[in-house]
């Protein structure tokens, strides 16, 4: 995994878009911007970091969908 690979995955852990929503790559992509935009790479990491602390069961699952969703949507 690449670090650019990383702070999409922390980008889209850190944003409001859900795995129930089934999102399309266009919709992971635009999730990713918008959540590095609002919160930088280092607010990223930190949400992703406090999620671990408090849920880490959650967290887990949360971060595997993530990484999934990042490597389906930016495929080339």
């Amino acid at each position: 995994m690449s670090t650019r690979e990383a702070v999409r995955a922390d980008a889209l852990f850190a944003s409001c878009l859900q795995a129930s929503q089934r999102p399309a790559d266009t919709d992971v992509r635009a999730a990713v911007v918008d959540t590095l935009g609002r919160l930088g790479e280092t607010g990223c990491a930190g949400e992703v970091a406090v999620e671990f602390g408090d849920h880490p069961e959650y967290a887990a699952h949360r971060m595997t969908w993530a990484l999934d969703m990042i490597d389906r949507s930016y495929r080339d």
